[in-house]
């Protein structure tokens, strides 16, 4: 479905949600569960995380059904939640807690079960009725405490499926089976010249380490997702708002309208965003951008949800609720980018799907050679062979090792101000050698402002002033709505022109009293041959000088005026420049500004290379260029025109106070709109693939070492058998020391914090 799709010329409208798994014990669990989800009808794409329990699908509405995919999900022995109220969410949270601590409950039991069967089995041996003793206490723990790997390993059974709950169940079942026949009919082997071994210790450690390994995996993978808790817990529950008679209300936060006024107390966290309606404070905003310094909050000034006013008092009208903040766009983000996975995942998935069938087929061969080949105690060496293969395979580090790493590092970034969108980008980010920044809105503050206007000699001002205006006022373009504002100030009113054009990087130009007017750049000014004063060019050479960008009004024969636009380097430009540079990145400029405002602001910077007068297409043929010579290319921007380019880029960055659609198109934002952010994230991908490599190798080369040792491969040699108590420990070992690694990704220190 998945090809077909994508092979598909028509656009296709599809959703794409998260989805809570329950019942999954491994990664073959995942991987069972991702198979059938993708083989529902519409579904796109499906991704099944077992790090954090949740399944991303995408598909067509018009065609799939999510209580289908319950359905589906249900049948091969799992179970998805698609309700999604806040109660559901609610409940949701409640399962996993009860599980946790009914988990801890069962371990602790199993343990203090567990320590005495060993000690008899080990150190008080000939006390009287010592095989009743330990089945007594065995089986508590075999099928009480243990009897989720039994119930689970059923129900694959009946779909025909295996997972590790089914190694879990058949190891320890056939160790307490024999045990116990050997308890009730020790004559049968000792008829036969043989001793009667009991494994009741052996059944019952391996279920307390597997408890005690999954209780400490459990609790580790939810400090995985600590990120998004934090995030979450930005949220107020309750606001109050100013009712239209003046009076102060309080609300339930999912209660907030757009358009309500809502009062901010000192201390107070925002609920949703909106615009300073009256009064000021200083608002705390580093839990969404990573700055720890607090900005000053003035009427019309934007205020995010999850921010914290500090001592002023001030009350915002609501611009966006719900879904549409800032900060619920970010928890979302986080969640699916927490939820995707690395383009590495998919060799360990192919692994996972197999890997339990396998290591039956193993148990059951090892078994098999010791039958044959094993001398007087073929059968006690086999069985306990075929017991720890079982016992000590282990999918779960395997499932583990990659979505636990991206899970804190997608986390990291957030707390650190960068937004990333899915793994593969922060896998990629690691191998940029690149950098393109545009120029207005990323390297400068994408705040332009008028700072001088030059008429020439003989000009009607108050006229051209109005049509200047009017030009102005119909443009989209940055520099066109600082020349607006400007007029707009001067309280200047507009001259009503025809045939309005928009030039693509270039201008505008319209007719008025039958003569055509442009505005735009001086690339412009020069393709249509119109003349330009002595007056105006020597103000636009020294504008041009001090990295100002000029602006003309002309009509078709002269110019008639320039205009000195200022946008101001941000102060960590520089900064974060210098970083890339010192990582042995290349950095270029592209701007559509002119070639001499584009050497003024790159040689401010420390920017050898850059090109001007560039359009959007122009930049987009550059990446392209770039990554034709074997270049991994990051691209840079804000704007509209970015976006092109963004799309082509190997990893595309977008400023967190650009457009929307520059923000949708690239794979990272950064909040902040810091340039010296990107060295970090650079930083982070590298640390989350480092521990992403050393998760993997170690869940691999456990098991290609654990299972032949299992086997008794050793035993010929040295005379040595692993003993099934020891492989359970070593199993349930194996995940938790997976997760841990991943989890010190959160103190790991990034170069340029």
């Amino acid at each position: 479905m998945e090809n077909a799709v994508k092979e598909s010329p028509v656009k296709i409208v599809t959703i794409k949600k998260s989805f809570p798994v329950s019942g999954m014990s491994c990664a073959s669990c995942a991987s069972s569960v991702e198979n059938t989800l993708k083989g529902e009808p519409g579904v796109v794409h499906a991704a099944v995380n077992y790090a954090n329990g949740e399944a991303s699908v995408e598909y067509e509405p018009a065609i799939a059904d999510v209580h289908h995919f319950k359905q589906a999900v249900q049948a091969s022995g799992y179970d998805l939640v698609i309700e999604e109220t806040e109660n559901s969410k609610e409940e949701l949270d409640k399962q996993k807690e009860n599980y946790y601590h009914t988990l801890r409950n069962r371990t602790i039991l199993s343990v203090i079960f567990s320590v005495p069967i060993v000690l008899i089995a080990m150190v008080f041996t000939n006390i009287p009725y010592a095989g009743f003793i330990m089945w007594a206490l065995a089986t508590p723990v075999v099928l009480i405490f243990g009897k989720q790997f039994f119930i689970n390993a059923w129900k694959q059974a009946k779909h025909g499926s295996a997972n590790m709950d089914t190694l879990v169940a058949l190891s320890t079942g056939i160790a307490y089976l024999f045990s116990v026949f050997n308890t009730l009919y020790p004559q049968f082997w000792t008829s036969r010249g043989l001793e009667a071994h009991v494994y009741f210790e052996a059944a019952a450690v391996v279920i307390s380490f597997i408890l005690l390994g999954k209780m400490l995996e459990e609790k580790a993978k939810s400090n995985t997702s600590s990120a998004i808790k934090k995030l979450i817990g930005l949220q107020p529950k309750t606001v109050v708002i100013i009712a239209e008679n003046g009076t102060e209300k309080i609300i339930k936060i999912s209660e907030v309208q757009v358009g309500d006024r809502v009062l901010v107390k000192p201390g107070d966290k925002i609920a949703v965003d909106g615009k300073v309606f009256s009064g000021n404070s200083f608002v705390d905003e580093s839990m969404i951008s990573g700055e720890p310094i607090a900005v000053e909050k003035k009427k019309d000034e934007n205020v995010f949800a999850g921010t914290i006013n500090q001592k002023g008092s001030f009350v915002f009208e609501a611009t966006k609720v719900g879904s549409d903040t800032l900060l619920a766009h970010i928890i979302k983000t986080v969640q699916e980018a927490q939820g995707s996975k690395a383009p590495v995942q998919k060799l360990v998935d192919k692994i996972a799907g197999i890997f339990v069938p396998v290591v039956m087929g193993i148990a059951i061969l090892s078994f098999i050679v010791w039958m044959v080949a094993g001398g007087d105690n073929a059968l006690t060496h086999g069985l306990l062979a075929m017991i720890t293969v079982l016992v000590i395979a282990c999918p779960c580090a395997l499932g583990l090792a990659t979505p636990t790493a991206i899970m804190v590092g997608v986390g990291r970034g957030a707390e650190n101000g960068i937004l990333i969108k899915d793994a593969e980008s922060l896998e990629q980010a690691k191998n940029i050698n690149t950098i393109i920044l545009d120029k207005t809105g990323t390297i400068t503050e994408g705040h332009p402002q008028v700072i001088d206007i030059v008429w020439k000699n003989d000009a009607n001002i108050p006229e051209f002033s109005s049509l200047f205006y009017s030009l102005e006022s119909q443009s989209e373009h940055p520099l066109a709505e600082a020349v607006s504002q400007y007029f707009q100030s001067k309280e200047i009113e507009k001259t009503e022109a025809k045939l309005f054009e928009s030039i693509t990087g270039a201008g505008v130009s319209a007719d008025y009293k039958d003569e055509k007017y442009y505005a735009g750049s001086l690339k412009l000014i020069s393709e249509k041959q119109i003349l330009i004063p002595r007056e105006l060019k020597s103000k636009s050479d020294q504008w041009l000088d001090e990295a100002n960008t000029v602006i003309w009004f002309a009509n078709e024969k002269n110019a008639l005026a320039a205009v000195a636009i200022a946008d101001k380097i941000k102060t960590s430009s520089k900064e974060g420049i210098q970083q890339l540079q010192a990582m042995g990145i290349e950095v270029y400029m592209v701007t559509g500004d002119n070639e001499r405002t584009a050497a003024a602001v790159s040689k401010n910077v420390g920017i050898k290379n850059f090109k001007a007068e560039t359009l959007p297409s122009q930049k987009a043929d550059f990446v392209k260029e770039l990554q034709q010579q074997g270049k991994k290319v990051a691209m840079v921007g804000d704007g509209i025109n970015d976006s092109h380019a963004l799309a082509l880029a190997d990893v595309s960055i977008a400023m967190g106070k650009g457009t929307d659609i520059a923000m949708d198109v690239a794979k990272m934002t950064l909040i902040s709109s810091d340039l010296s952010h990107i060295p970090k994230a650079i930083q982070l991908s590298k640390q989350t693939v480092k521990v992403i490599r050393q998760n993997l190798f170690w869940a691999f080369i456990y098991n290609i070492i654990g299972i032949p040792i299992a086997a008794g491969i050793l035993y010929p040699f040295t005379g040595f058998l692993l003993n099934p108590m020891i492989a359970g420990a070593a199993m349930a070992m194996s995940s938790v020391s997976v997760v841990s690694n991943s989890l010190r990704l959160k103190w790991i220190k990034l170069k340029y914090d």
